[in-house]
C-alpha cells in the first residue's frame, strides 16, 4: 500500500484563512524539478514560510508553535492555478492527511486524493465558524470522521456531513492508490478474463 489508511481523525488543525490560494503559492514553481515526492514538504508554502535568506518567518502560520496539527483549514478557493500534482505532494509532505475549505480547485481535489489527502468541502458559514474557533483557541480540535462523511466542529459540537467519490472514499480507507487498487482485483479480473475466454 503506498499511502496511509484514512480512520477518523481528530486534531487540532493550522488556519490559513486566505481566500485564492494557487498551486505556485502552496509548491513555487522553482522547485517542480523533482520527480519523486520526497522532501516536498519541506517547501510547503515556501515564499510565504521564509525570507529570502532562508530565514523562517515568524508571522506565517507553519512556524508559528501555537499552531499544529494534521489538518489544514483554508480560505475560500484552495488550490487554484496550474494542474502541478507536485501542490499534493507538498500537502501530504508536510504531513496534513486533509484540507478543509469551502471550494477546491477541481484538478487540485483530484491529486489530493490521488496522493492520499482528503479534500472536505464545508459550507462558508461552517469555515467561517471553525476560523472563529481556532481564533479563540489555537488548541480548538477538529473531527473528521470519513466512513460517516462527517466533519465536527469539536468546540462548539456543530458538524457537516461532506461528499466524496465512493471509489476514492475505499482507496483513503484501504489505504490504496489507483495501482495498488487494481492488484487487490486481480483475482476477480483473471477469473473473469478466465470466463470470458469460454465466450
Amino acid at each position: 500500500m503506498s499511502i496511509e489508511k484514512f480512520v477518523t481523525v481528530q486534531t487540532t488543525v493550522v488556519p490559513l484563512p486566505i481566500e485564492n490560494v494557487d498551486t505556485d503559492q502552496i509548491i513555487p514553481a522553482r522547485f517542480l524539478k523533482a520527480t519523486t515526492k520526497e522532501g516536498f514538504g519541506d517547501n510547503l508554502f515556501y515564499d510565504w514560510r521564509y525570507e529570502k535568506s532562508g530565514e523562517p518567518k515568524a508571522d506565517f502560520v507553519l512556524n508559528n508553535d501555537k499552531y499544529s496539527g494534521s489538518v489544514l483549514v483554508a480560505g475560500k478557493n484552495f488550490g487554484s492555478g496550474s494542474s502541478r500534482e507536485h501542490a499534493a505532494w507538498a500537502i501530504a509532505g508536510y504531513g496534513f492527511k486533509a484540507v478543509v475549505s469551502s471550494f477546491f480547485a477541481d484538478i487540485f481535489r483530484g491529486n489530493a486524493l490521488n496522493n492520499g489527502v482528503l479534500p472536505v468541502i464545508v459550507s462558508e458559514a461552517f469555515l467561517a465558524g471553525l476560523f472563529k474557533s481556532i481564533d479563540a483557541d489555537p488548541k480548538a480540535e477538529l473531527k473528521i470522521d470519513l466512513q460517516a462523511q462527517t466533519i465536527t466542529n469539536v468546540s462548539t459540537g456543530e458538524f457537516e456531513s461532506f461528499e466524496i467519490n465512493s471509489y476514492k472514499k475505499d482507496c483513503l480507507l484501504n489505504g490504496l492508490d489507483d495501482i495498488d487498487y487494481l492488484l487487490s482485483l486481480k483475482d476477480e479480473i483473471a477469473a473473469y478474463e478466465k470466463q470470458a475466454v469460454k465466450f
